[in-house]
């Protein structure tokens, strides 16, 4: 017997998502649309093959996600979902031989990233009085990956964000949720060496990796309804392999 999937009814939401053309952003878009949300990306390069609203926006810039912002209030009146997916992993090599721009770069666009798209949101949320804001980190912000300090830094300063805007919001009617997924099947893998993968594979009580859909349909239980008393959460999605 196979189970269903739930059914959410987003109509008349309107919902950014950052790095949402490709990978595991572009299965959040469609996930979200399907329950009917105007789904708005935020990307560095636009995909002319996406079929969703785009803006050319520079998460590690704060001009940039404030405009943006202002842009699409203007447009629609309001954003009700916020999903913090762009990310840049980078250079897999042990700390002391990063090159120290490419270490600053991906905490600018992991963290801080971060850190902008919800300063240029949460206002308009807060004044609505309700809003959905979800984070996607990784295992390794939990766990620590070796060869990878600066990605694991910056998805742990994404939860530690994220415990602490929930925090803020609690009584705001705005919920902020992490999620810390292990290694999910997507583009970006086939461009790594396959031991390392199989590495990664192994890891997993389950034996495989994780599935985009897997991703996008915890992330539509976050922005939905049937979501009311989780904020400032982290929830994991690893195949039994996280341990806390």
């Amino acid at each position: 017997m196979a189970y269903a999937n739930a059914d959410y009814d987003f109509t008349g939401c309107v919902a950014v998502v950052t790095g949402g053309t490709g990978g595991i952003g572009a299965a959040i878009s469609e996930r979200l649309a399907k329950g009917g949300a105007q789904v708005v990306c935020w990307d560095l390069k636009p995909n002319p093959e996406s079929r969703f609203t785009q803006d050319t926006v520079d998460v590690s810039d704060p001009a940039s996600t404030d405009a943006a912002a202002q842009r699409l209030l203007a447009r629609s009146g309001r954003i009700d979902f916020l999903i913090n997916n762009a990310g840049y992993a980078g250079s897999t090599v042990p700390l002391d031989e990063y090159d120290v721009a490419e270490w600053h770069r991906i905490v600018s666009v992991n963290l801080l990233g971060v850190f902008h798209a919800c300063r240029s949101v949460v206002p308009a949320m807060r004044a609505a009085g309700q809003g959905r804001i979800v984070n996607i980190a990784s295992l390794a912000g939990k766990e620590g990956t070796p060869n990878a300090s600066a990605y694991s830094a910056s998805k742990a300063g994404v939860l530690a964000l994220t415990k602490s805007l929930g925090k803020e919001l609690a009584n705001a009617g705005v919920l902020v949720n992490a999620l810390a997924p292990a290694a999910v099947k997507t583009a970006l893998l086939q461009q790594m060496d396959q031991a390392h993968v199989q590495n990664m594979i192994n890891k997993s009580p389950m034996g495989r990796l994780g599935t985009v859909d897997e991703v996008s349909e915890m992330v539509a239980w976050l922005c939905s309804g049937s979501c009311t008393f989780n904020t400032g959460a982290v929830f994991d999605l690893s195949g039994g392999r996280a341990t806390y």
